[in-house]
């Protein structure tokens, strides 16, 4: 693990490039002072790497539905916004992790950060975490907040196709996004735009 975490700190970051290929046709692009003129929410998100079988998974999460925000009923990495108690973005994914996923969060490691996002429809800036845990995670989710674990291994994500696979999908209005299909789920929007430049990241180690 050390020699991977030392790999994945030395790469370049792939920012808005890597995000593009993911990115729904309709989605503005703004600079980082019009973001800042939108007063953004501030939150971070967590990949939290662990080892099962000898493989290397990252969790993800089935959103309920009754949550009434925009992204209910999505797929999405754990993560939350920001509080006035957090020492600071990286303290926020982690409080998340162990909050939505049940994770111990003495166990947890940041290797480091991935390019921010601005998600528009929610008016949120993620800050993106790059973790792993030293202890093999024993997954409780936080049931308010998510209704299905999602374990998704690094090797597919390093198999998607490129140019991503093109999906109509209701939630985005029927039209065709970049979409990742993993068994039964469909990952796209800002998650499947971060695991863009995680993909990015890792097929460069």
């Amino acid at each position: 693990m050390i020699d991977l975490v030392k790999k994945i700190k030395a790469q370049e970051l792939w920012g808005e490039e890597a995000h593009r290929l993911y990115s729904p046709p309709y989605r503005p692009v703004y600079t980082y002072d019009e973001i800042l003129q939108r007063n953004p929410k501030q939150a971070a998100v967590n990949i939290l790497f662990y080892l099962k079988d000898g493989e290397w998974y990252f969790p993800l999460m089935l959103r309920s539905k009754n949550i009434h925000d925009t992204h209910s009923g999505q797929v999405s990495l754990p993560g939350g916004q920001y509080e006035e108690g957090d020492l600071s973005f990286e303290e926020t994914a982690i409080r998340e992790t162990n909050e939505e996923m049940g994770i111990d969060r003495h166990y947890i490691r940041i290797i480091r950060r991935l390019s921010p996002i601005y998600v528009q429809p929610s008016n949120f800036y993620v800050h993106t975490f790059i973790s792993y845990t030293k202890r093999n995670p024993i997954f409780k989710l936080q049931k308010s907040e998510a209704v299905e674990l999602i374990e998704f291994p690094v090797s597919e994500l390093l198999i998607q196709p490129e140019p991503p696979t093109l999906m109509a999908l209701p939630s985005a209005g029927n039209t065709e996004v970049p979409a990742i299909q993993f068994k039964n789920h469909i990952i796209w929007g800002a998650t499947s735009m971060i695991l863009s430049e995680l993909r990015h990241l890792l097929k460069n180690l």
